[in-house]
């Protein structure tokens, strides 16, 4: 049994019609799911990881868990899958735990959490995702406008179907237990040709608009925690050697390329009709 958490989220959703598709017993996990909301034959489990005890009736039987960086109690997490017999532990965590480590301190524990487990564990560093430019779908549909800080500072976004394809790969197979990978795209882009790309998507030009930063730190502001803010700014506006890099572990461990924004674009205009 693998039991999935954020099982209705970018990664989450595909990660689990993934498992189940290739025939493996599921838990989807998530604050408000129902059967509705999982495949056929797929357990949906309501619970909080920031409460470890409504948790637990999830890890009953499972062997292997695929945690996200959420909640408060990293440890207690760990130590509930390891009292229910859980073996291995795959962490969907952030490039920033490495690059920003003062940051990104959250996910910097709970990193050790599960290092720390004494259970096998796999970390999964995934760079900025496709999908955040969902946070631009309202603006796109009402005025084709996408406004960003630092147009043109290019990064390699992950498309969060080839995350959940490499999460399915690494619950599922031998040889990545003590592994961390980091997970990017093929190719830097930046938020102007992020909003092009959705423009071809939709066969409609859409407009870029350079927001200075102070105006995106308080849009960020109203939903992220300040040091979170501030760090991302940091790496959009001023990425490292590292936060630029190309990195080949999607393709080492799925055989293929990873998808382009290009593609994830296509595949998901209708969030921007």
């Amino acid at each position: 049994m693998i039991v999935v958490t954020g099982a209705t989220g970018n990664v989450g959703r595909t990660l689990v019609r993934l498992l189940a598709g290739a025939g493996e017993q599921v838990t989807a996990v998530a604050r408000r799911i129902t059967g509705a909301d999982v495949p056929e034959g797929v357990r949906a489990e309501a619970a909080d990881l920031g409460d470890v005890e409504s948790l637990r009736p999830s890890l009953e039987r499972a062997d292997a868990l695929f945690l996200l960086v959420a909640g408060d109690d990293p440890q207690g997490v760990a130590g509930a899958a390891k009292a229910a017999g859980v073996r291995k532990i795959v962490l969907l965590s952030s490039q920033g735990a490495g690059t920003r480590p003062h940051a990104y301190e959250h996910a910097g524990r709970f990193e050790a959490a599960v290092r720390e487990s004494g259970l096998n564990w796999t970390i999964l560093r995934s760079g900025g995702m496709a999908s955040n430019a969902y946070a631009w779908a309202e603006p796109v549909r009402l005025h084709r406008t996408v406004s960003a800080p630092f147009g043109d500072v290019g990064l390699p976004f992950v498309d969060p179907d080839d995350v959940a394809a490499v999460g399915a790969a690494v619950l599922r197979e031998d040889g990545h237990d003590g592994a961390t990978y980091l997970l990017t795209g093929p190719a830097a882009t930046s938020p102007r040709e992020r909003a092009a790309a959705i423009g071809r998507a939709l066969g409609e030009p859409v407009r870029f608009a350079e927001q200075t930063r102070q105006e995106a730190h308080e849009q960020m502001a109203r939903f992220m925690p300040l040091p979170v803010v501030e760090g991302t700014l940091a790496i959009l506006g001023e990425p490292t050697p590292e936060e630029r890099r190309v990195s080949p572990d999607i393709e080492r461990i799925l055989g293929r390329a990873p998808h382009t924004f290009g593609e994830w674009a296509a595949r998901n205009a209708s969030a921007f009709r």
